[in-house]
């Protein structure tokens, strides 16, 4: 007999995916974006790429409102941006509005490493969530593909005589691989004698930090990938100046590669709301957005479109707005910092196995982290903004109106969310404030943390002064001399794209709350031509990430009827 006072075992991320009743992806598309099945391709019955020549016929409509969803620092003890984007995309949907969501695709790095997927959890995720955190529609294989078919023309060039006289002491393109991998950040290759090529230093990244995963995600058509992929320099040549890719004869091929992967990918949520996920570059290495393509699209066939930034707002929030918004001519209506009770006493010093803990006094002291990135959204960007603070059972009444009140006293709202329990019912009240902050504040102008005209030495320092609170930046010896190479090969004028930990406004780890003060150090540059900025690395972060001790790839299998399991 059951226990009568034991109580209910909480279904897993999975559970809840695998239960829900999912609809044809070609009727959702038909009845609720007004698609016709010619214009999709189907990948099984729930998942599906919309056509580019379909995106084209949307030029002259209208467009939609703008919603960013941001996040306080992130911690181990969990903020959910994810899960409110997809929460507040579904109580959208609930109180009458036409939404549409925007989501980044899931890397199999963090799936099997430390984070697990990135589908969203409890009842607020999209869906089939096996198939978008595994491989989905292979679009990271593509750009793998096509990133890889680069870097053998390149030594394939080489070893057939070196025309363009490449040096291959400057040779600046990697290989990369959908894994996280320690021991492939530094390799030599071209070993075995003349038959095999010439030996040289190289390296893997991971897909997501790929420029031409940047690229992807910045295009707004065939024609535009093409010249873009033809712009990127993979390295210099005896006399310095830049070898491109289109020099090597190779953007041909690598957009033939990426044709069809351009096409954004349609799904829904588990309450059977239409969702785009297309492209998946990470915030702290990358400029950590969704595609432009997606976005724009789904600007067109929605009253609201709820997007997010990854990680915390000094690093997705602000690479969105000065380069994806920068680049593509747009601008959100309003912004959603999420954080949670736990994340912020983890801030104020609270071990993680205590954070459950009612603690008031951890409370402010962790509060500073989600002050600095309200001022950050609604001072320095200008942008209206609610704090939605994402529910847990264990959360505290006190608590709640404490931090509510501290909250409103930064001149913006709280709203107390409920989705990952509830889907879209526990997100109605945060729906109607998005709604509300949408038509009440006059069109928000875009206003960037610097201008194009500055050097890149002096956005640089605009952003770790301006966003992470930083006193200075400095840089190593080698970056200063790669900073100058980029200006005086005329690339002075791109945006910057800072390569960080997630975890701190500085760039320490450890740092956490809202440190001020500190110094941005920048160790390696590197141009993206391409995708239109230069990458400045700061700190120990590393675009090739290692696995954890016990990787989340130890808890996901398969069942004896071939469903998977321990995915989360």
């Amino acid at each position: 007999m059951a226990d009568p006072n034991s109580k209910p075992r909480v279904l897993t991320d999975i559970e809840i995916a695998q239960a829900a009743q999912l609809r044809p992806i070609i009727e959702l598309a038909r009845e609720r974006l007004a698609i016709d099945e010619e214009f999709l391709e189907p990948y099984g019955r729930f998942k599906a790429k919309v056509a580019l020549r379909f995106i084209e016929t949307l030029r002259e409509r209208p467009s939609g409102k703008l919603v960013l969803v941001t996040a306080m620092s992130p911690t181990p003890a969990g903020e959910g941006k994810t899960t409110t984007s997809v929460g507040l995309a579904d109580g959208l949907a609930r109180i009458g509005a036409r939404a549409l969501l925007c989501l980044r695709e899931p890397s199999l790095g963090p799936v099997f490493g430390m984070k697990g997927g990135a589908a969203g959890g409890g009842h607020a995720q999209v869906v089939p969530m096996e198939d978008i955190n595994l491989h989905f529609t292979g679009d990271f294989h593509a750009i793998a593909a096509a990133h890889n078919l680069l870097a053998a023309l390149l030594d394939n060039h080489i070893h057939h005589g070196n025309a363009l006289g490449i040096d291959v002491r400057r040779i600046t393109w990697k290989r990369v691989l959908d894994a996280n991998d320690r021991a492939l950040r530094q390799i030599t290759i071209g070993l075995g004698g003349p038959a095999n090529g010439f030996p040289r230093e190289d390296g893997f990244d991971i897909v997501a930090a790929s420029e031409i995963m940047a690229i992807f995600c910045l295009a707004t058509d065939l024609a535009d990938l093409k010249q873009r992929l033809g712009n990127i320099v993979v390295g210099y040549s005896y006399a310095r100046n830049p070898v491109r890719a289109r020099d090597l004869g190779a953007h041909g091929a690598m957009a033939a590669l990426l044709r069809d992967a351009l096409a954004p990918n349609l799904v829904q949520t588990l309450e059977n709301n239409p969702a785009f996920i297309h492209g998946g570059p990470f915030a702290n290495i990358a400029h950590g957005c969704n595609s432009v393509l997606a976005t724009r699209t789904a600007l067109k066939l929605a009253d609201y479109v709820v997007t997010e930034a990854g990680f915390g707002a000094d690093l997705g929030a602000e690479k969105f707005l000065d380069i994806k918004c920068r680049k593509a001519g747009i601008w959100p209506a309003t912004a959603v910092i999420v954080a949670t009770l736990r994340a912020i006493k983890f801030h104020g010093g609270v071990p993680l196995e205590r954070v459950d803990d009612p603690d008031i006094d951890a409370l402010d002291r962790g509060f500073e982290n989600v002050a600095r990135h309200v001022h950050n959204i609604h001072t320095h960007f200008g942008l209206p903004c609610v704090v939605a603070l994402n529910h847990r059972s264990s959360d505290g009444d006190a608590e709640l109106q404490h931090l509510g009140e501290r909250i409103a006293a930064l001149g913006v709202t709280m709203v107390v969310s409920r989705h990952w329990a509830h889907g879209g019912a526990g997100a109605e009240d945060l729906a109607r404030e998005v709604v509300r902050m949408c038509s009440s504040a006059p069109p928000a102008r875009p206003r960037y943390t610097y201008e194009d005209k500055l050097s890149l030495w002096e956005k640089a320092r605009a952003v770790a002064t301006r966003i992470y609170g930083a006193a200075e930046i400095t840089a190593d010896t080698g970056a200063m001399a790669q900073l100058r190479r980029i200006e005086q090969s005329g690339y002075g004028d791109l945006p910057i794209c800072i390569a960080k930990t997630q975890y701190s406004f500085s760039t320490d780890p450890a740092q956490l709350g809202a440190p001020s003060g500190h110094v941005v150090n920048i160790r390696e540059v590197r141009l993206s031509a391409g995708a239109g900025f230069v990458v400045l690395v700061c700190g120990e972060i590393r675009t090739m990430p290692g696995l954890p001790k016990e990787p989340a790839a130890f808890a996901i299998d398969i069942d004896a009827q071939g469903r998977i399991i321990g995915l989360s």
